[in-house]
């Protein structure tokens, strides 16, 4: 315990020594075993993706629904796990992600399986508008939201930011499309740059994953965007359900207050709209 104290007071202490280990990290990180996964695809980058362990009911709706689209849009795409679903079931993808480690991973996932042609990959991360922001973390944990997960402050790089409508332009209007969504904490802010995708002429289904309590920067209860980022959606014609079933538990605005007041207690934070 003294130990990884000491560890993490010098890695804060000494961000150049902090960066560099984590460059050895990832060098030996990419001599890791290519996994072959019980969905038909192989896998490298994140061992508990690749064995099926990461989001198992989670993944289970993501292939129902993929089965009724004919494109995902994976925004925070990691190491391309679900992409690599979608791809494995003959949709092609549309990826953004901005970590340099990820990318490595996602590009490898997708040209190891011979999907190179089906796939366009963005190494940005998505905001309100066309800038350069600051990123906290990495893996599975990275943030735009400064504090988020207890981060350390160190744990940071500079990467693009575009808008989700810069990135899509008119390509979906006309294909149904699953647009998912896992930016930790970031949410809202993304569709504030994402309002002419919610006119296409087809409507796109989303899936995010939007917290309350959890993970939040130290001095901050509850997410400060949590209803407003439903009412956005409200606001385009939108409903709401838990990601848990898709005919069924669907919220309403008053039980979106409930969720935010903390008087409702979900098993998980994932919703689909549509």
């Amino acid at each position: 315990m003294l130990m990884t104290k000491f560890l993490f007071n010098a890695l804060k202490r000494f961000p150049k020594l902090s960066h560099f280990l984590r460059s050895v990290r990832d060098l030996v990180d990419q001599n890791k075993p290519v996994i072959s996964t019980k969905w038909g695809f192989t896998l490298q980058g994140n061992e508990a993706m690749a064995l099926g362990q990461f989001e198992p009911d989670e993944t289970r709706l993501v292939r129902q629904i993929l089965l009724d689209v004919d494109i995902l849009v994976n925004i925070g795409a990691n190491v391309g796990y679900y992409c690599c679903h979608a791809l494995s079931l003959g949709k092609p993808v549309i990826a953004v992600e901005p970590i340099p480690r990820n990318v490595y991973y996602l590009i490898k996932n997708i040209e190891r399986n011979s999907w190179s042609k089906q796939a366009e990959i963005f190494p940005v991360a998505l905001g309100s508008e066309s800038c350069i922001l600051s990123i906290w973390g990495s893996d599975t944990g990275a943030s735009l939201v400064r504090g988020w997960a207890k981060i350390p402050e160190t744990y940071v790089q500079q990467v693009p930011v575009l808008t989700l409508d810069r990135v899509l332009g008119s390509r979906l209007q006309n294909l149904r499309a699953l647009i998912l969504v896992d930016i930790e904490g970031s949410e809202f802010t993304m569709l504030q740059g994402a309002l002419a995708t919610f006119e296409n002429n087809i409507r796109p289904i989303w899936m995010l994953e939007i917290t309350t309590y959890q993970n939040q920067p130290c001095g901050i209860a509850i997410n400060p965007n949590f209803v407003q980022t439903f009412e956005i959606f409200f606001s385009h014609g939108y409903r709401a359900y838990l990601a848990d079933a898709l005919t069924a538990h669907e919220l309403l605005l008053a039980d979106v207050i409930k969720i935010a007041e903390k008087q409702t207690n979900l098993k998980n934070y994932n919703f689909i709209f549509q």
